[in-house]
């Protein structure tokens, strides 16, 4: 079969696969990739994945509906911690951060769309290879907790709301029961409290899911899929004006009342400024 004729049998494909299954609105699952290019390429990368990657591979793909990418300036990156971080070695690692919302129920079909056109790009020499990856996964939502309740944005917005930073918080339990238990402190006791007059709007909660055996080589596989939560805290204002009152003692916060948890990172972003290099220069 020519390559025209399969482009026009997938075509009628498309309307049979959107004809069934789920499409709604809520935030189902997320991609949520932390990247660090390496020295002397910062400008390549940022031109590679915002013109190309960001496009062809993530936002073209079905069922991938919101994204976003956010970066940390090297005083950003200072503000880290804790320092021995099971996430990223050293802390500062990790100065891009790309956020993707996933239509519920479609993960397995999305999923098997992503290993096909990264595949591609990578025969198709559209991967850049020098950069790392720090932490990468597709994690299910697991709750969303709101500073003004029905007031404002929903989390199905947070990646298309101009929230003026994002603070990148990782907690490990002790053991999957205990991940179930801290789930439950955060949403329904510590989370509405702390969200109470703050700058964040909002706080999504993420638990991580294994990637794929056939996933692209230079991505490693997810740690702690049993253990781990991901917590998105959307800012109103920008992190470096509210770091010290609010977000520079996590790790006390955590230990104070709730199920036994490390904190294993606690990481400030702001967004980047599409179509520009603005930051670029900030990185290092």
């Amino acid at each position: 079969m020519s390559e025209e004729s399969a482009v026009g049998e997938d075509a009628a494909v498309y309307g049979r696969l959107a004809a069934v299954g789920p499409y709604g609105v809520e935030v189902g699952h997320a991609l949520i990739t932390m990247v660090e290019p390496h020295p002397g390429h910062e400008w390549a990368y940022n031109r590679w994945y915002e013109d190309d990657h960001f496009i062809a591979g993530a936002m073209a793909m079905p069922w991938l509906y919101a994204g976003r990418r956010w970066v940390a300036t090297r005083d950003l990156q200072t503000l880290r911690y804790p320092e021995k971080s099971a996430v990223a070695q050293p802390v500062t690692a990790g100065c891009y951060l790309s956020l993707y919302w996933l239509t519920a129920g479609r993960y397995d079909a999305h999923m098997r769309w992503t290993v096909g056109i990264n595949q591609r790009l990578n025969r198709d020499a559209r991967v850049y290879r020098d950069r790392t990856h720090v932490f990468t996964a597709f994690q299910d939502h697991a709750a969303t907790v709101y500073r003004d309740g029905a007031a404002g944005p929903r989390d199905f917005h947070a990646l298309d709301h101009p929230y003026r930073g994002l603070v990148l918080e990782v907690l490990d339990a002790e053991s999957p029961a205990g991940r179930d238990e801290l789930l439950e402190w955060l949403r329904s006791r510590h989370l509405p409290k702390k969200l109470a007059g703050s700058p964040a709007a909002m706080v999504v909660i993420f638990a991580p899911t294994p990637l794929p055996l056939d996933r692209m080589s230079y991505v490693k596989q997810v740690e702690g899929v049993d253990t781990r939560l991901t917590l998105l805290w959307f800012l109103q204002r920008d992190p470096r004006e509210v770091w010290e009152e609010h977000f520079a003692s996590r790790t006390a916060e955590i230990a104070a009342g709730g199920p036994a948890a490390r904190v294993e990172l606690v990481a400030p972003f702001m967004p980047t400024i599409p179509g520009t290099d603005t930051y670029v220069d900030q990185l290092r």
